[in-house]
């Protein structure tokens, strides 16, 4: 799928795949989300993940604004580090219910809502996002962050339900 170009793109696609992944996220039981797949990832990590990420980007667009360049993914990590801060932030968020990882992620996902719809054509896509450290526009970043995240939660929350049925 091509990257958006407009506001009104992103926002549309951030919506539906936001919509998509609901009804998929609706289907996942409370104890089936809790469960660790082979790697040690449970349906309700990938929920959180997911939530966490869209903090992340506000926060770089943030650093950004103020001219100054954030530490990407986080502090104390880098690119070359995921596999190790998304084991990190799994054990930050060990405590987080199911029921409240849902909450998060719906919360969070209103407030890049509100994010976007709060910023002008030229600030989503007028050129690379201040701080990002690459080419991409603000809106790209977005999308990396939003739906995009969120196409990938749901298609591994449909592999981990047919998973189930498949045993059952």
């Amino acid at each position: 799928m091509p990257a958006q170009t407009t506001k009104t793109g992103l926002l549309a696609l951030t919506e539906t795949e936001f919509r998509k992944l609901s009804g998929v996220v609706d289907k996942v039981p409370e104890d089936m989300a809790l469960v660790p797949d082979g790697d040690g990832v449970s349906v309700k990590d990938v929920i959180g993940h997911r939530a966490h990420w869209i903090t992340l980007f506000i926060g770089w667009w943030q650093e950004g604004q103020a001219g100054r360049r954030p530490e990407m993914p986080a502090p104390g990590y880098n690119w070359g580090d995921l596999k190790r801060f998304n084991a990190d932030l799994r054990e930050a968020q060990a405590a987080l219910g199911w029921h409240a990882a849902r909450a998060i992620l719906a919360e969070r996902h209103g407030g890049l809502i509100t994010f976007l719809e709060g910023l002008s054509e030229a600030q989503l896509y007028g050129g690379p996002m201040p701080g990002g450290g690459n080419a991409w526009t603000t809106g790209r970043w977005a999308e990396a962050a939003g739906p995009s995240h969120y196409r990938s939660a749901a298609k591994y929350l449909r592999a981990r339900l047919r998973a189930v049925e498949t045993k059952a």
